[in-house]
């Protein structure tokens, strides 16, 4: 028998009614701002899919050559193709550019609670502003779309221009900020006072001490002022949280500051976001923030840029679980007749004209047995029709929950 690839899911029905249910409500959140929604291909060239973060990302990405053997990739998130996307089509448009998409992406790690090989992602780019009220914009979308789902959640929001400033300072090269960054995003502390211990060595400076006040300082708006006053000497600093202070002036929501979110990808240059869901496992549903190098990366004009992205299956996981009222109708002749299930596609086709789900017995069932899928499938309305009933222009509702069973008026059916 086969199954299905490592890492991968079959979604049922009812768990596919409950993904679209919100999606749609998360949609609904992106439209309200005015974001406009695009897609792109399934698979880039490697050489895109790897360009901001070097050859070593193979080993996380499905890749192979096509028949033209020239090297693609699935891709594992959306942020590059969206570059690209917005090079080819979008830099003359007048900006901000606001775009979002919903769609599957891959990569190959070993899977585990919330980490598949084949996941879903929802996010928006804002391109082409870099006033604060911008970044806000990002924030205040992302957080009023989990609002509108009711999911329990907290955002962490920071700005890798503070720790930026202090590597400086330091004299600190590139690679050795980013090489901070990324054991403060794998929260590696032990690792992180080893690299600081040995910065302070070879370089004869003493950073450690000034690392850990701006890591451990954490809490809302008022921790920009005490930040400040311990970082006077940290012009560059001192000029990121001014940033986000004015970025925050237009977040109206709950948040915590922590300077501690340095997010694993190096292209981020200003404000960031992490949002952690409550429930136990994949707790991050969602990251972003500002990456105004990217689209000059990518070989376009220098563009200012700011976005996110959901983790769509995290967001599954962090949910409480619901019903999906089953609102589609059944439509069952009273017994076999030709004449009865044309009469039923009639009522069918007038139904869904309407915009409802119908659905008409396919397998010439007896009544009861009908009734009885109809309560499988856990469907409230079904429709009788019957030879008496037609020629008076009537059918007959049954409740499904309730059992009663009513005479109805044809010219009424779009009212049941």
């Amino acid at each position: 028998m086969f199954q299905k690839p490592k890492g991968t899911r079959d979604f049922l029905p009812e768990e596919m009614k409950k993904r679209k249910t919100i999606e749609k409500k998360l949609r609904k959140v992106f439209d309200s701002y005015n974001f406009s929604e695009i897609n792109t291909p399934t698979f880039e060239s490697f050489e895109l899919l790897s360009k901001k973060t070097g050859d070593e990302i193979r080993t996380q990405l499905f890749v192979f050559r096509d028949h033209g053997d020239r090297e693609m990739g699935l891709r594992p998130e959306l942020t590059s193709s969206v570059a690209r996307f917005y090079i080819n089509e979008f830099k003359n448009t007048p900006k901000p550019v606001k775009l979002y998409y919903f769609t599957n992406c891959f990569r190959y790690e070993n899977p585990q609670a919330g980490r598949y090989r084949e996941f879903w992602q929802m996010g928006s780019e804002l391109i082409g502003s870099k006033k604060p009220i911008a970044d806000a914009e990002v924030v205040n979308m992302a957080i009023e779309g989990l609002k509108e789902i009711n999911m329990d959640f907290e955002i962490h929001i920071g700005h890798l221009g503070v720790l930026k400033g202090v590597f400086e300072k330091y004299n600190l090269s590139d690679d050795e900020g980013n090489e901070i960054r990324r054991l403060i995003d794998k929260e590696d502390m032990d690792g992180l006072k080893s690299a600081l211990s040995r910065l302070e060595s070879e370089k004869n400076i003493e950073i450690s001490k000034k690392v850990f006040e701006v890591l451990d300082l954490k809490g809302g708006r008022e921790v920009i002022s005490k930040l400040k006053e311990k970082l006077t000497e940290f012009e560059s600093s001192v000029e990121a949280l001014e940033n986000l202070d004015s970025i925050l002036e237009f977040v109206p929501h709950d948040y915590v500051i922590n300077f501690g979110i340095a997010r694993g990808l190096d292209y981020y240059t200003g404000m960031v976001f992490e949002v952690y869901g409550k429930k136990e496992g994949a707790k991050q549903v969602c990251g972003g923030g500002r990456y105004d190098n990217l689209i000059e990366l990518f070989e376009g004009e220098p563009s200012p840029a700011v976005g996110f992205a959901y983790g769509f299956d995290r967001i599954m996981l962090n949910i409480d679980d619901f019903e999906v009222e089953n609102e589609s109708i059944f439509v069952v002749p009273v017994k076999s007749s030709e004449m009865l299930l044309k009469e039923c596609l009639k009522i069918a086709k007038t139904l869904r004209d309407s915009g409802k789900s119908v659905e008409v017995d396919l397998m010439g069932r007896k009544l009861n047995k009908a009734l009885n899928y109809a309560n499988t499938k856990n469907i409230k309305k079904v429709l009788i029709v019957g030879e008496n009933d037609i020629r008076d222009g009537k059918v007959s509702l049954k409740n499904m929950e309730t059992g009663e069973q009513s005479l109805i008026e044809l010219k009424d059916i779009l009212n049941i």
